[in-house]
């Protein structure tokens, strides 16, 4: 079964995610587990956990319907020791919230080099960052996103990715989550049946489908290879309304939470019901 949705909104709290999922009619959603844009939240209320857990409970969702998605201020390749302590930190800190949640994952972008060190030694700090992360907190597994490639993030070639994953300690604690929009602004072309079956090709044979706990479904307002990272409604971009009837109707991608960061909140009801029609 493909499970769709979209990155739903916490405000009012939490346990609020799971009734925005359903009520856009979501098999699956995306959520972050406090402010994206700040360093620190207060901590989780037991009476929040509790009404998360209830509502997941209610709407019929697992744990493995949820991705999470952590702040936007991490950075754990960073060059700076004091800031990449501080991004780890509160790295950890989402791992922590994501296990009171009872979710299993937590996606995040892998980290930048600002230009100061080589990619080789950034990917190396976001390994040991990872590997520090998951030693602190068990039963959450880190979720690498591939990037656009915008400006100096890294994790925008499947090699990079590999790369992450070597160095991780313990492998059964990491996967990864490919994002429609990034694999094709990073220049991997999915618009043809022909260079999608390429694509994931090449990703099974360099990253491995055993990794992959996700996918974010959103189409691409900048060209193929452009590395610039703007998202747009499905079939309103550069991408086109084909490559998501192919992730729809490919067996290598069922029961992962397939959740669309399209602009248009609005009609993420419709983007839904229009994917599930896709299914042959």
């Amino acid at each position: 079964m493909k499970r769709v949705g979209a990155h739903v909104s916490i405000a009012g709290g939490v346990d609020n995610a799971p009734l925005n999922a359903a009520a856009i009619g979501a098999k699956a959603f995306a959520m972050f587990t406090k402010n994206q844009r700040q360093w620190h939240s207060k901590p989780l209320e037991t009476a929040q956990i509790d009404a998360f857990l209830q509502n997941m409970e209610s709407n019929g969702y697992r744990s493995s319907d949820v991705l999470p998605h952590d702040g936007y201020l991490i950075n754990l390749g960073n060059p700076d020791s004091d800031k990449r302590k501080q991004s780890l930190d509160a790295f950890i800190d989402e791992l922590q919230r994501c296990n009171l949640l009872g979710l299993t994952c937590l996606n995040f972008h892998p980290g930048s080099h600002l230009r100061k060190i080589s990619e080789d030694e950034c990917l190396t700090l976001i390994s040991e960052s990872m590997n520090r992360a998951l030693d602190q907190v068990q039963g959450v597994t880190a979720v690498i996103e591939n990037t656009a490639g915008q400006g100096s993030n890294m994790g925008h070639t499947f090699e990079q990715i590999a790369q992450i994953i070597d160095k991780v300690e313990d492998k059964s604690r990491v996967g990864v989550c490919l994002d429609t929009c990034h694999t094709f602004v990073s220049g991997y072309d999915i618009r043809t049946i022909e260079t999608y079956r390429q694509t994931m090709d090449k990703f099974a044979e360099v990253v491995g489908f055993k990794y992959l706990r996700g996918m974010h479904l959103n189409d691409s307002k900048p060209d193929l290879g452009s590395r610039v990272d703007r998202h747009h409604s499905l079939g309103e971009g550069k991408i086109g309304l084909d490559t998501f009837r192919f992730i729809m109707n490919d067996p290598a991608l069922e029961e992962i939470p397939l959740v669309l960061e399209t602009i248009d909140s609005s009609i993420w009801e419709k983007e839904i019901k229009l994917l599930y029609q896709f299914v042959e």
